[in-house]
């Protein structure tokens, strides 16, 4: 399992050489969501696209 450091350098890495500041900190709060998710995945805290749907309909 790598650390938080590893995956921070990878993510820099994979910046073109003209990023900004504004670039590294909006690909780290994605990463940062996406992590989210897939824990709450993995938790099995989802909701279903059908129940989504119907939320937005029922407005």
């Amino acid at each position: 399992m790598s650390t938080v450091k590893e995956e921070a350098r990878e993510l820099i890495d994979g910046l073109p050489e003209q990023a900004t500041w504004d670039d590294l900190m909006y690909t780290f709060y994605i990463r940062k969501k996406v992590d989210a998710g897939l824990k709450a995945a993995e938790q099995g805290d989802v909701v279903s696209h059908e129940e989504v749907k119907q939320r937005f309909l029922n407005r």
